[in-house]
C-alpha cells in the first residue's frame, strides 16, 4: 500500500455492522404497506445511492407518500431502542492498528451528522478520529460535496488519502475527491456488484491490514 497519511472511513456497513438492522427496519415499513419484504441477498443487490432510487425499487409510491416522510419514518425505526448497534468484530483492532501507524483517520458518512457523532461516541471509538463528518439531513443523498468541503477545510491532499467503504457510491466519492479507494464486500452491496469496478476489494475489515502490507488487490 502507498504511504498514506490519512484514512477516510465510510460508516454504515464499513465500520458499523448494521445490514441486518437496516433490512429489519425497512421490512417494518414494507409490512405496514403490504409490500414484498426484503431478504439479505435482494437487499445487497438493490441498495443504492441516492437512496430515493432504492425506495422506488422497493415499491414505495411517491405519489401517495413523499420520500422525505418515508425516510424520516425509516430513521425513526432504525434508531429505535429495539436495535443494538455494534461494530464489526475486527473494527477496533483495525482502527487501533492504523492509529499506531501515525495515520490520521476520519469518518465521511451519508448519515445525519449529529446522530452519527452520538453513535460513534456511544460505541467508544471517538478517540480514533480527527473528525466525523455527515450530512445535515436523513435523506442519504450523495456525500460528494460534503467530502470536497471537508478536504478543503482540513487542507488534506487527495494523493495522501485512501477512502475505505462498502458501496459503489464510496468509489464514486473517492473518484470525485481524487483519492484511492478500498471497498469491503460484507457491507451494503454484494461482491458481484463491486467486482465490476476497477478497484481494490477486500472480504472484510480483517483484510485491511493485509492490504496495508501489500496483499493482492482482489482479496475475495
Amino acid at each position: 500500500m502507498k504511504d498514506y497519511k490519512h484514512v477516510i472511513w465510510d460508516w454504515n456497513g464499513t465500520l458499523l455492522d448494521d445490514v441486518e438492522i437496516v433490512i429489519d427496519a425497512m421490512n417494518n415499513l414494507l409490512k405496514r404497506r403490504e409490500l414484498p419484504l426484503l431478504d439479505y441477498k435482494t437487499y445487497k443487490n438493490i441498495f443504492t445511492f441516492p437512496v430515493k432510487e432504492y425506495y422506488e425499487k422497493l415499491g414505495f409510491n411517491f405519489k401517495v407518500e413523499q420520500f422525505e416522510e418515508l425516510a424520516t419514518e425509516f430513521i425513526a425505526e432504525f434508531n429505535s431502542v429495539k436495535y443494538r448497534f455494534k461494530l464489526f468484530t475486527e473494527a477496533e483492532n483495525v482502527l487501533n492498528y492504523i492509529h499506531n501507524m501515525g495515520v490520521s483517520q476520519y469518518i465521511l458518512s451519508a448519515s445525519q451528522e449529529e446522530e452519527l457523532n452520538m453513535i460513534v461516541e456511544r460505541l467508544g471509538i471517538t478517540r480514533y478520529f480527527k473528525k466525523v463528518v455527515g450530512l445535515n439531513n436523513h435523506y442519504a443523498n450523495s456525500k460528494v460535496e460534503r467530502g470536497k468541503e471537508f478536504l478543503s477545510i482540513l487542507n488534506l491532499k487527495s494523493e495522501e488519502i485512501i477512502l475505505i467503504g462498502d458501496t459503489i457510491h464510496d468509489y464514486e466519492v473517492a473518484c470525485e475527491l481524487g483519492c484511492d479507494c478500498l471497498l469491503i464486500s460484507n457491507g451494503h452491496q454484494s461482491y458481484e456488484r463491486l467486482e465490476k469496478l476497477d478497484i481494490n476489494i477486500a472480504n472484510s475489515l480483517s483484510d485491511v491490514n493485509k492490504f496495508i502490507h501489500g496483499a493482492s488487490v482482489r482479496l475475495f
